[in-house]
């Protein structure tokens, strides 16, 4: 069955939801790290910490897309289903997450929420596939980018936004989450729920062509054949999916690299958050000593345990400074340090001590809401760009449109290299954002004209493993690569993600486009 040519408001109303799952994925992107820092997390845990979101994708999204290509109901349709449990799971985790009281929960609740929104976001890419006639594709990606673009906007600039106009705090005490970061999370997730249900409640879906063969090849499929076939399915990828896996492993390593590490590399290297080297020295002794001492405390076993596991992660940044920074004075010093001594409660330091080490405290998230203001700039960058890339791509083609792209996105995570005012981060983070318009609406569209129609959404959620793959590659080695070969410093794990995206742009080259070639 041809499809009828869609209209610019039903295409807009089949795209709204993304305006609230990017919410949630840029909630996530935007904070987590802060969150996992504000908790205790060294620099070599972060990228372990974050392993949750690529794994839980690399389970869920292509069996959520296997399900929704063997679901239909005469209201709900096939995908509209799965964006109301992912919609209803994700909002609730929003609220849930910034009020972990400790890292191994806040991991925990990554897990969760990262599961949630993929259970909503992948149905929807092969929304465009079902709905729409090829050549409306490249156009509806492009509209889905547009609504990424806006939400990822709004909810990026949020703790902004709370700190400026509203006068919530950006900090908060040890261990505590600020609450501008909390309200962001809330609003976040009213939002999503509320985009998601307005496409799900304006938009129809087309039955399946054959509903009885389609109702056959559902009873004499069970789970296990299910999983099999997902899983399978990598060995027997079309062509261009085979070609396009690659480009996506490195754009997404790259994309990895900036979510983990930009909010530690930028706070260190474009805030102050350096001290006296003579304060370093008696925090490093005190925290030293209060761990050697507590296995004498009078403690319950809950509070000891979770003690040991705050003064081992302050032993832990002090060392990796007197390890990397010996011959630097003043040192810079994380925000783990600073919130654990400019406590009032804590006799180890002074009154003026307390009152330098809050300045740090404020340097730190000042930086973190920055940083997001400029992840706000990116984002409407990509969502502007979202509307130019056809007309580009007209001119030229898809694959010419994601290198030039990609490339410009690379140059811009490595220039943060050489940035000494952090206002100009904001024309890093547009370049990044072009690239990120693409990224989202190219690769979706060169593989959906090389596709099944019936197999749309699983090769679609199959396809997303090679998102996945890279961030469980990145969370693995980062780490170890930025504490042993860039002696602990952000920023140059930042300029090997820009690397890679240029690498990626290069072998957009070699791929086959089948409406072009």
């Amino acid at each position: 069955m041809e499809k009828r040519k869609l209209s610019f408001w039903e295409i807009w109303n089949m795209s709204f939801g993304f305006l609230g799952i990017q919410f949630g994925f840029e909630l996530q992107n935007s904070n987590i790290s802060r969150i996992f820092e504000t908790l205790g997390a060294n620099k070599d845990e972060i990228p372990i910490l974050w392993i949750a979101a690529p794994l839980t994708g690399l389970l869920v999204q292509p069996i959520i897309g296997y399900l929704s290509d063997r679901t239909w109901h005469p209201y709900w349709g096939r995908r509209r289903p799965f964006f109301f449990i992912g919609a209803l799971l994700a909002s609730i985790a929003l609220f849930i997450m910034p009020n972990s009281p400790t890292l191994w929960i806040a991991g925990g609740m990554l897990w969760i929420l990262d599961a949630s929104i993929n259970i909503s976001m992948e149905p929807f890419r092969a929304f465009v596939g079902d709905k729409l006639p090829p050549k409306q594709r490249t156009s509806g990606f492009a509209m889905q980018s547009f609504f990424i673009g806006v939400g990822s906007v709004i909810a990026a600039i949020l703790p902004w936004i709370f700190t400026n106009w509203f006068h919530f705090s950006n900090t908060a005490g040890a261990g505590e989450i600020p609450e501008s970061v909390k309200w962001s999370f809330y609003l976040g997730g009213i939002a999503y729920f509320l985009s998601v249900m307005y496409t799900i409640f304006t938009t129809k879906e087309f039955p399946p062509e054959d509903i009885e063969q389609f109702k056959k090849e559902k009873r004499e499929t069970t789970f296990k054949d299910a999983l099999a076939e997902t899983f399978g399915g990598i060995f027997k990828m079309p062509k261009t999916m085979k070609q396009l896996a690659l480009v996506q492993f490195f754009t997404w390593f790259a994309l990895f690299s900036m979510w983990i590490y930009a909010t530690n590399a930028i706070t260190s290297t474009q805030y102050n958050m350096k001290v006296d080297g003579s304060l370093v020295t008696k925090m490093h002794n005190a925290a030293q000593y209060r761990l050697d001492k507590l296995s004498t405390e009078n403690l319950s076993i809950v509070e000891k345990n979770k003690q040991e596991k705050n003064l081992k992660s302050l032993v832990k940044d002090f060392e990796e400074i007197r390890q990397f920074r010996v011959s630097e004075n003043p040192k810079v010093i994380s925000v783990n340090i600073a919130n654990y001594f400019s406590d009032g409660l804590n006799t180890d330091t002074n009154k003026e001590e307390k009152k330098e080490l809050k300045r740090v405290q404020k340097e730190y998230n000042d930086g973190a809401d920055w940083l997001n203001v400029c992840s706000a700039v990116r984002n409407g960058t990509a969502a502007v760009f979202a509307f130019i890339i056809p007309l580009i791509a007209y001119r030229t083609n898809r694959k010419i449109t994601h290198m030039i792209c990609l490339i410009i996105g690379g140059i811009g995570l490595i220039s943060i290299y050489f940035i000494t005012n952090p206002i100009f981060i904001i024309i890093s983070m547009a370049m990044v954002g072009i690239a990120w318009a693409s990224i989202l609406s190219m690769p979706y569209a060169m593989l959906s004209n090389a596709l099944p129609a019936n197999k749309m959404g699983y090769y679609m959620g199959l396809f997303n493993f090679f998102i996945v793959i890279p961030q469980i590659v990145a969370a693995g080695i980062l780490g170890y690569f930025t504490i042993h070969f860039f002696n602990a410093n952000t920023i140059n794990t930042i300029v090997l993600g820009g690397c890679a995206m240029i690498l990626a742009g290069l072998l957009t080259l070699f791929v086959k486009d089948e409406e072009k070639e």
